[in-house]
C-alpha cells in the first residue's frame, strides 16, 4: 500500500476549509433567527416574485449559449485539427481574448453598438433585428455576449478532447466506409468527444448562471441579477438561494464526473 503524504493531506485540508467555512457560515446565517433555527428562508424561495421567471430565463440563455458556442467551435476545432494545425496558436490567442478584456469594457462596447444601431439603422431592415435581440423576454444579445465570454473555456475543453483522439484516422476510416465529411463528424468524431462536450457545456452553464455584470449593465434580469436585487430587502433568502445554487452546481459537477467515468469505462471495454 502506498504511503500517504502528510503534506498532500494538509493541502487538501486547507482547501476544504477555504471552501467549506464560508459555505457553512452562509448556511448558519440563512437558518439562524435569534435563538432558534428556521428554514423559512428556503421555504419562501419558490413563492418569491421573480424567482421562477429569472431562473427560467437563465436556463434558456444557458441552453442557447451552449448550442451556439458548440455549433461554432466544434466544426472549427475539428477543421483546425485536420486542415490547419499550424494556426492553432493563433486561434488559441483569439479565443483567449475574452479573458483579457474586462467585463466592464466589454459591456461598454456592447452598449455603444446597441445605442448606435437604432439611430443609424432606422430606415433599414436591420432596425427590427436590433430591437428583437434586446427583447427582455429572451435577450439574444446576452446569448451572443455569453458565447464570446465562454470561448476560452470551450476552446480549452475541446482542444484537450481532440488531443486525446486521432481525428485524422477516424475521419479517414469513416470516409473509406462511404461517409461524407458531415457524417464522419457526427458518427465518428463526436462520440469520441463526449467528455469534452460535457466539460464545455458544464463550464458554459456555470458561467451563464453566475454572470452578473453584463446582464445588469444591459438592463436584463436573469437569475444572478435577481439574487442581487433581493439581497437588500431579503438578505437571508438571497443567501439561501446562493447556497442552493452552489449545491446544485456541485451536484451537476458530480454527475458530469460520473458520466465521464462511465464513458471512459465503456470505451475501454
Amino acid at each position: 500500500m502506498a504511503r500517504l503524504n502528510p503534506w498532500r493531506w494538509a493541502v487538501l485540508g486547507l482547501a476544504a476549509l477555504y471552501f467549506l467555512v464560508p459555505l457553512g457560515a452562509s448556511v448558519v446565517f440563512s437558518v439562524d433567527v435569534g435563538d432558534r433555527v428556521t428554514f423559512d428562508a428556503y421555504s419562501r424561495i419558490l413563492g418569491t416574485d421573480g424567482f421562477g421567471d429569472s431562473l427560467l430565463l437563465a436556463l434558456e440563455l444557458a441552453a442557447a449559449t451552449i448550442a451556439l458556442v458548440l455549433l461554432v467551435m466544434v466544426p472549427a476545432s475539428v477543421a483546425l485539427r485536420l486542415g490547419a494545425p499550424r494556426l492553432r496558436p493563433v486561434v488559441e490567442i483569439v479565443c483567449s481574448l475574452p479573458l483579457v478584456v474586462p467585463p466592464i469594457a466589454f459591456v461598454a462596447g456592447i452598449s455603444t453598438v446597441l445605442k448606435w444601431g437604432p439611430e443609424h439603422l432606422a430606415r433599414t431592415p436591420f432596425f427590427r433585428t436590433m430591437v428583437a435581440i434586446q427583447n427582455p423576454d429572451f435577450p439574444v444579445v446576452l446569448v451572443l455576449a455569453y458565447a464570446v465570454m465562454a470561448l476560452p473555456f470551450v476552446h480549452q475543453a475541446l482542444d484537450a478532447g481532440l488531443r486525446a483522439v486521432d481525428v485524422p484516422t477516424l475521419v479517414e476510416a469513416a470516409r473509406s466506409c462511404g461517409a461524407n465529411r458531415t457524417q464522419a463528424l457526427l458518427r465518428a468524431v463526436l462520440p469520441n468527444l463526449r467528455g469534452a462536450l460535457l466539460n464545455a457545456s458544464f463550464l458554459t452553464l456555470a458561467l451563464v448562471l453566475g454572470e452578473y455584470t453584463v446582464a445588469h449593465l444591459l438592463g436584463f434580469r436573469p437569475f444572478a441579477v435577481w439574487i442581487v436585487d433581493i439581497s437588500g430587502a431579503q438578505a437571508q433568502m438571497s443567501v439561501a438561494v446562493s447556497v442552493l445554487s452552489l449545491l446544485v452546481t456541485w451536484v451537476m459537477l458530480l454527475a458530469l464526473a460520473a458520466a465521464g467515468g462511465r464513458t471512459r469505462t465503456t470505451s475501454r471495454g
